[in-house]
């Protein structure tokens, strides 16, 4: 496994530079978009814009690969996402960032299309698991590393925005020299989110508020740190500790969804994370510490919601039906990371900053309600016949989903030097 993980290195140093040049450009764009003295509706609709045009990337990129090939597409998704960067400084037009917002989103969705599949190329049938929690472990740790870079330089000159670029640009360089040959991408068929939600309303509900809670948070955390008083470096710090929470807090909620019923662990998980939400909300700037482990257990628990909702959702179909619907849900994460920015950006503006944290426990009281109901109305799966417990990771895009371990369907790689080192490891 090891040697595995050794071979992949080039494309897991890409994955390092563009998710962490990724993440760090977010935060940096709600920082300066509240220094320019945006009103935070504006910018929900601004910052909203990526997620728009990321999940119209997921849907239509894979057409472009099949025509230039990976490492052209690469390339030049790669190039437009770092051009939006150096752009951002050059014009500080709503409209423009807009358009920028778009483009970016879009272009970031190509590139992991690209990156995933090769990613996925490499997964045979007895090392999958393992690769799919490698992969899930840098994701979370380069997002969290990229909001310390917030910390170089001024928000509002040009710098930080130069660095964003260079590191987009970097990710070109490990994959580009790389020796792998291209895998083939097969576009994931999707079940309409209507029907999935017959068979699984709680797990399309679930996908939806968490896609509204951990866009709405990713686009206006960083203002609302801005809007109370916080400096840059304590910003930075404060979104980054929210996201190594979701990373922790995503083992125990596991360990629990494997030992008791799902709906009844997503119904607690909502209710804990909506009291979490309205303590921030309350605590404020009150005392920074308490506000930190509070953001940390709200955006824990409410980033294990999609996790949770797959597995609920996995629990109710067919096996060869995994992907398609794990497919389907990371379109629901993407209507609902559509719908966060806007509703809590109206939410700053009616409430003031704490808005932020009080529309997102409505949100989550919702979900809490929705799952009551479910639950009281419709027959539980015996957990003995639960699938397994992933801990799926909702930004990324469909092509990830073959690498589910539950899905058993998985076909593995026809790449000649991922069998034999599977050979040698046996050997």
């Amino acid at each position: 496994m090891t040697r595995m993980v050794a071979s992949l290195s080039a494309l897991i140093a890409s994955i390092v530079l563009l998710v962490s040049g990724n993440a760090f450009l977010m935060t940096l764009l709600g920082i300066r978009l509240s220094i320019e003295g945006v009103s935070p509706d504006t910018i929900g609709w601004i910052l909203v814009c990526y997620s728009i045009g990321f999940v119209l990337g997921t849907l239509s990129v894979h057409r472009i690969i099949g025509r230039v090939g990976h490492i052209r597409a690469f390339a030049a998704f790669a190039a437009v996402s770092a051009v939006a960067a150096l752009l951002y400084p050059m014009a500080i037009s709503e409209v423009f960032w807009s358009v920028l917002r778009v483009l970016s989103g879009f272009s970031i969705a190509g590139v992991l299309v690209v990156i995933e599949s090769w990613f996925s190329s490499r997964a045979t049938n007895t090392n999958r698991g393992a690769l799919f929690a490698v992969y899930t472990l840098v994701f979370y740790l380069s997002v969290a590393g990229g909001q310390l870079f917030v910390n170089i330089g001024d928000p509002a000159n040009f710098m930080p925005f130069s660095l964003a670029a260079i590191l987009l640009t970097l990710a070109l360089v490990p994959l580009s020299l790389t020796r792998m040959e291209a895998p083939v991408i097969e576009q994931v068929q999707r079940i309409s989110i209507f029907t999935l939600a017959r068979d699984s309303f709680s797990g399309v509900a679930g996908a939806v508020v968490c896609g509204a809670m951990i866009g709405g948070f990713y686009a206006l955390g960083p203002v609302y740190a801005t809007l109370i008083g916080l400096d840059v470096a304590k910003t930075s710090t404060f979104m980054a500790s929210a996201i190594v929470s979701a990373m922790i807090l995503a083992w125990p909620i596991g360990w629990l969804c494997d030992r008791f019923d799902r709906r009844r662990v997503m119904f607690v998980t909502a209710l804990v994370a909506a009291g979490a939400a309205v303590a921030v909300a309350l605590i404020g700037t009150f005392n920074l510490w308490l506000l930190t482990l509070f953001v940390g257990v709200f955006t824990g628990l409410s980033a294990t919601i999609y996790p949770i909702s797959v597995a609920i959702t996995n629990d109710r179909l067919e096996t060869s039906e995994i992907v398609a619907a794990s497919a389907t849900l990371l379109l629901s994460y993407g209507v609902g990371s559509v719908i966060g920015p806007v509703v809590m950006a109206q939410m700053i503006n009616l409430l003031g900053p704490e808005g932020l944290f009080f529309g997102n426990a409505t949100f989550l009281l919702t979900l809490a309600v929705i799952t009551s109901y479910r639950i009281s109305h419709t027959v539980d799966v015996p957990v003995a016949e639960q699938e397994h417990f992933v801990a799926a990771m909702p930004e990324t895009s469909p092509v990830l989903t073959e690498m589910d371990p539950r899905n058993e369907e998985f076909t593995e790689s026809a790449d000649v030097e991922a069998a034999s080192e599977e050979q040698r490891q046996a050997g």
